[in-house]
């Protein structure tokens, strides 16, 4: 796994030690950060393939069927 340093806002930086200290999902903040860049990526996939499907003009998917596909996909890049 890459090892990175990221100098964070004050502000920024109490929000994730809060959900950490809270007793939240998260045990560091590291788990934090990648689960939010996780959404992140979700967030754009899925958005990509709304634009796509607006340009068309249309999808023969539901969006249930939009937003399996994308789960599948992300999984396997994690």
């Amino acid at each position: 796994m890459a090892r990175q340093s990221t100098t964070l806002s004050s502000s920024n930086d109490n929000w994730p030690q809060q959900q950490v200290t809270s007793g939240a999902e998260y045990s560091n903040k590291s788990e934090l950060i990648n689960e939010l860049i996780r959404h992140a990526r979700r967030a754009e996939a899925i958005n990509s393939k709304l634009a796509t499907a607006e340009q068309s003009g249309f999808s023969e998917q539901n969006a249930e069927e939009i937003l399996q596909e994308f789960k599948q996909g992300l999984t396997k890049h994690d």
